[in-house]
């Protein structure tokens, strides 16, 4: 049997919840309400958590704290917890981040991790005044910064002669700490298309996908690897986006769902859909993230909803160890409330899938297919 599911949340340094939508949300963008729930996460059966970013207001995320540095900050007040800090090639070079990945891993004792954002939002950087590229060529330079980035982080005298990023004779130390769980911090990638399978069975460690059903993930997985294949590569981990509304009933779990939909900001969600659904039918082959999305799907941003995690403890922990026999590593997810949900999480959800875990068979293989 493979290695027990992992679990990761998003981590809400970002105004306005996980949901676009005037329902109430016990949730909190500030650093103390994150700090206690980090300690919380860690202490209820979370590894990773993941820190947002974006660079300027926007789709009803009015407030927002910086990946990095709010990473930084959960990583001194926690043990175990390892902290993902999005950043976006273009506004970030791989030499000034991998510099500031290197102190923060010293710090945290090996905890640091980034996630590599290609980027949709085209006027976060028209605004900033930086060039938007085409979609796939997000993809070539997002490749090029997690080649530099792990040159960086494990050689001497990098030299790289690339498209987007240039390094002349650069070494950098101290470098990040190399351990037996991993020899830099770890990198995840995201995003939907063929361009970023492609990409993330060549180059990165960890492939982060938006919400999907079962068919959805196994023809992901399946591109994954035979890109990673191709490239003479193990294939990455497979990490799937998830809101969870755990209810000690169905009912009031669904009810819950349909009270987020039905109070959601249209304004928000409309002006949010019409900007990544451009962004994913810009791909060649009109194969990208958001591409199908429904108003309900967008009010949570990361097409939570669509990975059906909604329902009792019972109903949730079956789903989740389903998507773990797809082959399915870790489920980043989502809450209303989060301080009661992480709780809830650890108390009434993850004993159950544990012990559905422990049920299978240690010879049990791991399909490629849809369960029943």
């Amino acid at each position: 049997m493979p290695a027990p599911i992992k679990f990761a949340y998003w981590v809400p340094n970002v105004s306005g919840g996980l949901v676009t939508s005037t329902i109430e949300q016990r949730t909190d963008w500030g650093y103390e309400y994150n700090r206690e729930l980090a300690v919380l996460a860690e202490n209820n059966g979370f590894e990773y958590a993941l820190s947002q970013v974006r660079y300027m207001a926007s789709y009803g995320a009015e407030y927002q704290h910086e990946s990095t540095s709010f990473s930084l900050a959960l990583l001194l007040a926690t043990e175990r917890l390892k902290v993902i800090a999005a950043v976006h090639p273009g506004l970030w070079h791989p030499g000034v981040l991998a510099k500031l990945g290197a102190t923060a891993d010293h710090l945290s004792h090996g905890r640091f991790a980034v996630n590599v954002v290609s980027g949709w939002f085209k006027d976060e950087f028209t605004a900033l005044g930086e060039p938007w590229l085409e979609h796939d060529e997000r993809y070539r330079r997002a490749e090029e910064f997690i080649r530099a980035l792990r040159q960086i982080w494990t050689e001497d005298h990098t030299e790289l002669a690339g498209d987007f990023y240039r390094l002349r004779d650069f070494s950098l130390k101290p470098k990040p700490l190399n351990t037996p769980e991993r020899p830099h911090p770890e990198i995840f990638q995201g995003g939907n298309s063929t361009a970023a399978r492609a990409m993330a069975g060549r180059v990165s460690d960890w492939y982060f996908s938006n919400g999907r059903d079962f068919d959805g993930v196994v023809e992901q997985l399946t591109d994954v690897r035979a890109a990673a294949r191709q490239a003479g590569r193990t294939a990455p981990k497979f990490g799937l986006n998830g809101f969870l509304i755990a209810r000690d009933t169905e009912a009031e779990a669904r009810d819950t769902l349909r009270e987020i939909v039905a109070k959601a900001d249209r304004e928000a969600v409309d002006g949010f859909g019409a900007a990544v659904k451009q962004a994913g039918r810009s791909t060649p082959d009109g194969k990208g993230m958001w591409e199908n999305s429904t108003f309900e799907d967008l009010v949570q941003y990361n097409d939570g909803f669509r990975t059906g995690l909604i329902g009792t403890p019972e109903q949730v922990a079956e789903r989740i160890v389903a998507y773990r026999k797809l082959g399915v590593d870790l489920l980043l997810l989502g809450f209303l409330h989060y301080h009661e949900e992480v709780a809830y999480f650890g108390k009434r959800v993850l004993p159950l899938v544990r012990e559905l875990e422990a049920r299978l068979g240690d010879n049990e293989p791991e399909p490629a297919a849809r369960p029943a």
